[in-house]
């Protein structure tokens, strides 16, 4: 029995890619601009791109709402990336600066600094707030 592909939005240049579910794992590039589409390194998102490419994630979406100044939010930036690497092809990480995406922050009710959020098929299905270690983001991605 053959499942229907997946539609992939590339973080990268837009392009939507047909892909079968198998293929997650695989490390797939996409098809217009040859960038990884999901290879667990966080990308950098903004109001402008946040909910087409959220959309069109076939896998859960931890986002890491952050911001330049913030000291908490610099020294977690490696733990998110180690999470993200580890769980390529089983959840996409993004970052969301919140100064410079203030409607993503109003629309999240970003109140404090770091804060993560995982979607599902677009929907927010948990938060956490604070610095935390590559494991615990590792788990909540995966709760």
């Amino acid at each position: 029995m053959e499942t229907k592909p997946l539609h992939v939005a590339c973080p990268h240049c837009g392009a939507t890619n047909r892909l079968p579910a198998a293929r997650l794992s695989e490390q797939p590039n996409c098809g217009r601009c040859g960038q990884p589409l999901l290879d667990g390194r966080p990308i950098e998102l903004t109001d402008a791109d946040f909910d087409a490419v959220v959309a069109a994630s076939p896998v859960p979406v931890l986002v890491d709402f952050w911001a330049a100044w913030c000291g908490p939010c610099r020294m977690m930036a490696p733990a998110f990336e180690q999470a993200g690497k580890s769980l390529a092809g089983r959840a996409l990480f993004v970052k969301v600066d919140s100064d410079a995406n203030p409607q993503l922050s109003a629309r999240y009710g970003i109140r404090s600094i770091p804060t993560l959020v995982r979607l599902e098929g677009g929907r927010e299905t948990a938060r956490q707030s604070g610095a935390v270690p590559a494991g615990t983001i590792v788990a909540f991605a995966k709760a």
